[in-house]
């Protein structure tokens, strides 16, 4: 064949092919794969010392970290952290349980038992564990049902008064929810739960959020009104407008204050978070005031407030669940399991990211699952995490679990010494405190516009999501990893414009600096991920990580220049003089473009750097992405793939595309000053020939089976 270019054409000659011809012209290998028995001899009856050793790393991950914790740069900043974190857990807490429908102090158990028990076995570095609203409620939804409307349906109930029933139906549930997350887990299939669509968890949970957010307005306005449960307890806030003329001014007044001020204030904290050393503890500050002048001015008795009255006092004797009780909720157990660690999931590998470390999926479900059935055998309630509470905790300067460990033990000096200062708290200002938190969840109405005019499809996921559409989304994530098609790295048959997997033919060979990269499949939400993985894998490096390692480079190259210690020598190279210490910085501006501007050169950072600097090479120049097969592609997989391209482009690797889904991505704002549609070519032989006339002096193309052939010009 004869690849011709003139006046950018190409012209190609080669004999007509068929796949007989090219597997026996071009030596196709036949590649034996690897069976479940075999994986399964492997994984479970090959043991060695490193395997054990490894195990139990991966078993207890406290191990790991502990032996990197650098005791004087961190340990204060888990202290203050943990403090802050404490406080505004203990707070939740108490709110969280009205949600379950349990006494407050039950909550200062779920903020205590399975944050000390992940301490131990979890993987993130930031999750702050405890009770979380969505849960709640759904833990309340049940204790409705089985301890308030059917008590004599369950044996030993008889006995029990009516809290005691409560709180055995919801330790009872949360500790089946804890042994379906440690199945999950120790199955191995932690990455089957984290594939629930983005806009399936986050309808799921606007939802949960417009419930709880009528669920606390009888104790906004003071009101005794009958609980529902199912879908019908929206409708109670009927009940609420028909009793509006019983509502307690005192309840109200109380709220509406609690809520302007810590709004206020949660706003200044956002907008001044890196001028304030911690985040003003509004929410602590409110507590405090509220519960002097409620046992000041005696509100009990002088104006019927509700306070939270009688605290408990120490901890109880572990118990046993009811297996009664667990038969009847076999599939609120299991939708609460699943909810809860992709809740939880999801905002690990927020930090994760932000912080550059790994979480696994698997030790999560463990850890998650352990947590739950530890805290459920002492009458703790459903954990996961709450996003404002995880917030602090890093926004504070928490590096570790050491942070969580102190907010548990804050929690316990609550439970066992001054859980009686909160007694006169008014049960009105919890549901103020629970209503303020919402706005997260709630805010996530504004995605309704957005789908509507890109995604209808994902919007009626939103509109219509119910915990059976939740379980049906789970059991058709099963199914679609199990059809997932396998991506392959590509490459090019020797004197052809023919491209195969680079694995399958002998005569093959890939242009250097180039990777081509194939999917073979629609990409949406249970997949992208997947496909990213597999991505970093085929190119040999982790953009994200080259990129925050490049700007933290260019930070130390920075000062060492402004001090002296670097110094420009005629041909604008930087000539190192002394060692520096590396500036961390904001991990936001560290995954910006790199900034040369305010530099009187630029850096090669493939070439020779400062002996005190390292930075990984990156070893291609381009990435064709062949998605001729990509039919479809949602929003959550959209908002991925855009994430990732500009991670790429902005460690200098320029990207081409072939796809035929522009419609679909014009429609969906895909394309900004970054990603254009210049990246677009119709075949991958176009985009090779394209990025090998940009890049002269990698026009040969070589490979470990094949002599080194060249593009002829």
């Amino acid at each position: 064949m004869a690849v011709v270019s003139m006046d950018r054409q190409y012209l190609v000659a080669r004999p007509l092919c068929s796949d007989d011809s090219i597997s026996g012209q071009y030596g196709k290998l036949y590649r034996h794969h690897k069976g479940l028995l075999h994986h399964f001899k492997e994984y479970f009856l090959i043991c060695d010392s490193q395997r054990v050793k490894n195990a139990a790393l991966s078993l207890l991950p406290v191990i790991g970290w502990m032996k990197i914790y650098r005791f004087r740069e961190w340990l204060f900043n888990d202290i203050v952290s943990g403090i802050s974190t404490g406080l505004v857990a203990v707070l939740q807490g108490l709110a969280f349980s009205l949600l379950a429908r349990l006494p407050p102090g039950y909550g200062l158990y779920t903020a205590f038992f399975p944050a000390m028990v992940y301490f131990f076995l979890g993987t993130s570095r930031h999750l702050s564990v405890g009770p979380f609203p969505v849960l709640s409620m759904m833990i309340g939804d049940v204790v409705l049902r089985l301890a308030d409307n059917a008590p004599v349906n369950i044996t030993g109930f008889e006995e029990l008064t009516l809290e005691e029933r409560r709180v055995v139906v919801a330790s009872s549930v949360t500790f089946l929810m804890g042994i379906f997350q440690l199945s999950l887990g120790l199955l191995r299939v932690g990455f089957i739960v984290i594939y629930l669509s983005d806009t399936l968890v986050s309808g799921f949970t606007t939802a949960a959020a417009v419930h709880i957010l009528v669920s606390q307005l009888k104790f906004v306005l003071g009101l005794n009104v009958d609980s529902k449960n199912g879908i019908l307890s929206i409708f109670r806030v009927s009940e609420i407008f028909r009793n509006i003329s019983q509502t307690n001014l005192v309840d109200l007044a109380i709220s509406i204050v609690i809520m302007v001020m810590v709004f206020i204030v949660k706003e200044l904290n956002d907008m001044f978070k890196s001028k304030l050393p911690v985040p003003i503890p509004i929410e602590i500050i409110m507590t405090v005031i509220t519960c002097g002048v409620s046992y000041g001015f005696n509100f009990t008795t002088r104006y019927n407030v509700t306070v939270i009255g009688d605290m408990l006092k120490g901890y109880e004797a572990p118990f046993a669940p009811n297996v009664e009780v667990m038969q009847q909720s076999v599939v609120d157990g299991f939708i609460t399991a699943i909810v809860g660690f992709a809740v939880a999931f999801s905002v690990a590998k927020v930090y994760a990211v932000k912080h550059d470390y790994t979480i696994n999926g698997n030790q999560e479900l463990i850890a998650f699952g352990v947590s739950n059935i530890f805290g459920a055998s002492f009458r703790s309630f459903a954990a996961s995490t709450a996003l404002s509470r995880t917030a602090v905790q890093e926004s504070t300067g928490g590096k570790t679990q050491i942070a969580s460990l102190i907010s548990a033990m804050i929690a316990m000096i609550v439970i066992v010494g001054i859980g009686f200062l909160l007694e006169p708290l008014p049960r009105s200002v919890l549901g103020a405190l629970v209503i303020v938190n919402l706005k997260g969840m709630l805010m996530q109405f504004r995605e309704i516009c957005y789908l509507w005019r890109k995604d209808k499809v994902d919007l009626v996921s939103i509109l219509f999501v119910s915990k059976p559409l939740l379980v049906n989304g789970f059991s058709a994530n099963i199914l679609l990893f199990f059809l997932s098609p396998l991506c392959s790295v590509l490459a090019n048959i020797t004197g052809t414009d023919i491209y195969r997997d680079r694995k399958d033919y002998l005569c093959i060979n890939e242009p250097k600096g180039v990777k081509i990269f194939r999917i073979p499949a629609p990409i949406f939400f249970a997949n992208i991920d997947f496909f990213r993985d597999k991505l970093v894998k085929a190119v040999g490096f982790n953009p994200l990580r080259i990129l925050r390692k490049r700007n933290r480079a260019l930070r130390k190259i920075r000062k060492m220049v402004k001090s002296g210690e670097l110094q420009l020598s005629p041909v604008n190279t930087v000539r190192p003089y002394a060692d520096a210490r590396e500036d961390e910085g904001d991990i936001e501006d560290l995954d910006q473009p790199v900034d040369f501007s305010d530099l009187p050169f630029w850096v090669n950072w493939n070439g020779e750097l400062p002996s005190n600097i390292y930075v990984p090479p990156v070893p291609i120049h381009s990435l064709v992405l062949d998605f001729s097969a990509v039919s479809f592609i949602d929003i959550s997989a959209l908002n991925g793939l855009k994430t990732l391209l500009r991670e790429f482009i902005r460690v200098d690797v320029e990207i081409y595309i072939i796809s035929f889904i522009l419609p679909k991505l014009h429609n969906c704002k895909f394309f900004d000053d970054e990603i254009t549609t210049s990246m677009f070519y119709p075949t991958i032989h176009d985009a090779v020939l394209h990025t090998l006339e940009e890049h002269p002096s990698h026009s040969k193309v070589g490979g470990e089976k094949d002599k080194k052939v060249e593009f002829w010009p």
